[in-house]
């Protein structure tokens, strides 16, 4: 094998598997053959990575093209970390084991603002520099992808170029245009690639663009620095997700990965209009795929993976105009195979029950809701579109039906909170608990209490508010760990000083990559999970580099201020999501467009695009 001989390394470390790349579906390209080459890289360890269905799409897409390929690679664990460092070795793509310096373009998924730090040590472990504007013509392009990109600003001298929005068909055609370039002999001139790239629709340059700054702080303009270079990014649109690639030959890990499982995508995109939801603006609009195309997919899945356990896939299944249609043929189709089907998100209503209950006769597992506030008041506020009395029909339903525990979801310090909203929180369990005991079999439910701290985010109603100080999120959690006690009841929290930093670099301005750098030197890395997370770290990073957290995690954003991510354009307008917030201080609910009634959010018009569903109706009998 030509890449890096690591047999005798791998038997050193707790989970070899993890680096083999000789996985069931994995694609192993003749290199030569194929002179565009990309490693796609999820900076977690791999039981995160291989969970990602954005992995698996784009590793499909461009791997069926002839010309060009794509490899994986994932952050190492500690110990593998400990031997690359020690012994000198390259970090390297799983399937050829080259080094990540061979590959002309390395495409890292920003999931989550916790990974930031380990997408450093990725660069430092490959030998890359970590600022862009310190690489030459010999290192590989390095592009962002993923929610993250809704403002990549505090990330961004870090890479080349992000891509925003839907990648199926932005990601291949810039392999090409790459491949293109290799031809004419220009590859190596990085500023002219660049240029090529700022004019490809989709792709944001940030080396292209200065930030002016006003004497507080706050970002004056960011602005093209040459001509040529478009003002504002557009992001990507798939159109039609029946015409678009679908992996139906997923790579099928040899070790047991966060999410196990056949990920069938049933719709892309989310349109009730939770205030807090970046996701459900970003991913705007809804565009469902035809049922016969998913029954066609499901089929070759489970031919070509042998896992036991069809997840539908979306930001809200039970939405699915043919939700129960498709749930109910799976389930009967392959229940002789012993695959069972899933809906890992559910509407808070008797009808997502009901269909949770058509399609895991079986196996009762926890049902999970997330009412995200406890008062009625609050949950208008954030435009759930869920009262008390859906709430008690949904658990009710799932007593009757015989699930025995249901987890609750709610958000701690969003706007507009009040104690007895977290008092509510309390009696809402409790009211839960009681129905449980009158209602399950043998009278002896668990309900499980878990609260996350309200992260103000790009693109919502919520952009402009401040979170809650981690003093006051402690408390909260404290009154209600001492509230949510006794048999039958479970609370779970997370931690307060994580939300906290994820606040800060959520809102942040490219200033932010200082303490970033900081915070990695110091050790940051793998911070998604618990035991590797030390808050002390970014508090000295800030000291060093004199950076005031507080002032964007903490300060209410003025009406007229311009954001760092204000050059961007996901669809959703800001007057829109300016309307959105003022409806929410008067406690005004937004119907979904869905039901017929356009929003005015932008989406449709400004990207060309339609809401795409595909018929039937979620109002019949189960």
């Amino acid at each position: 094998m030509p890449g890096i001989d690591l047999e005798k390394l791998l038997t050193r470390v707790s989970k070899p598997a993890r680096y083999l790349g000789t996985e069931w579906n994995a694609v192993h390209k003749d290199w030569e053959e194929n002179p565009v080459r990309m490693a796609f890289i999820y900076p977690d360890l791999y039981e995160v990575g291989m969970s990602h269905l954005g992995l698996a799409i784009l590793y499909g897409a461009v791997n069926e093209r002839p010309g060009m390929l794509m490899e994986r690679a994932f952050a190492p664990g500690p110990d593998l970390e400990v031997l690359l460092r020690e012994n000198r070795i390259p970090l390297f793509s799983l399937e050829s084991r080259r080094p990540l310096t061979a590959f002309d373009v390395l495409g890292f998924t920003l999931q989550y603002e916790m990974s930031y730090t380990t997408i450093l040590n990725i660069l430092d472990l490959a030998g890359i520099p970590l600022l862009a504007g310190e690489r030459t013509a010999g290192h590989p392009l390095v592009i962002g992808g993923g929610p993250g990109v809704a403002n990549p600003e505090p990330v961004a001298p870090f890479f080349d170029a992000f891509l925003l929005g839907d990648g199926e068909e932005a990601l291949p055609e810039l392999l090409a245009v790459l491949g293109r370039l290799k031809k004419e002999g220009i590859i190596n001139d990085r500023h002219r690639v660049l240029k090529v790239l700022a004019g490809m629709p989709g792709f944001y340059v940030p080396s292209l663009y200065d930030v002016k700054y006003n004497n507080d702080g706050t970002v004056a303009a960011v602005v093209p620095r040459e001509e040529g270079v478009p003002g504002r990014v557009v992001k990507r649109v798939i159109q039609d997700l029946d015409a678009a690639f679908f992996p139906t030959r997923p790579v099928v890990p040899f070790l047991e990965v966060i999410h196990d499982r056949i990920m069938l995508e049933v719709m892309r995109g989310c349109t009730h209009g939770c205030r807090f939801c970046q996701a459900g603006a970003i991913y705007r609009p809804v565009r469902e795929r035809d049922l016969s195309i998913l029954l066609r997919q499901a089929e070759e899945l489970v031919r070509h993976t042998g896992h036991e356990e069809i997840s539908l896939t979306s930001l809200s299944t039970a939405d699915y105009s043919r939700v129960e249609e498709l749930a109910r043929f799976l389930a009967t189709a392959y229940a002789g195979q012993g695959v069972s089907v899933s809906l890992p998100s559910l509407r808070v209503d008797a009808f997502s029950v009901r269909l949770a209950e058509a399609v895991q006769q079986v196996r009762k597992s926890t049902l999970t809701f997330a009412p995200e506030a406890g008062s009625q008041r609050l949950r208008d506020v954030i435009n759930k579109g869920v009262d008390e009395e859906d709430i008690m029909a949904a658990t009710g339903e799932a007593f009757r039906a015989g699930w025995q525990a249901v987890k609750l979801y709610f958000m701690l310090g969003l706007p507009e909170e009040r104690e007895e909203d977290l008092l509510g929180i309390v009696e809402l369990a409790r009211r839960i608990l009681d129905q449980g005991r009158r209602l399950a079999p043998g009278g002896k439910p668990t309900i499980t209490v878990s609260v996350s701290s309200f992260v103000p985010k790009p693109w919502t109603a919520f952009q402009w508010e401040p979170q809650d100080r981690v003093e006051v999120i402690k408390e909260k959690q404290q009154l209600l760990r001492t509230r949510l006690k006794g048999p039958g009841l479970r609370f779970n929290w997370h931690e307060a000083e994580v939300s906290f930093i994820e606040a800060v670099l959520s809102r942040g301005d490219r200033r932010l990559s200082r303490a970033i750098v900081a915070a990695w030197r110091r050790g940051a890395r793998l911070e998604g999970w618990t035991e590797y997370f030390n808050y002390s770290l970014w508090e000295e990073a800030f000291r060093d580099t004199g950076l005031d957290p507080a002032f964007y995690a903490y300060r209410r954003r003025r009406d007229d201020e311009i954001f760092p991510w204000d050059h961007l354009d996901f669809g959703v307008t800001k007057e829109f999501l300016m309307r959105e917030r003022r409806r929410a201080r008067e406690g005004l609910v937004t119907v979904d467009c869905r039901s017929g009634r356009c929003t005015g959010c932008g989406v449709c018009p400004g990207l060309g695009v339609d809401l795409i569903l595909k018929g039937g109706s979620r109002d019949g009998a189960l």
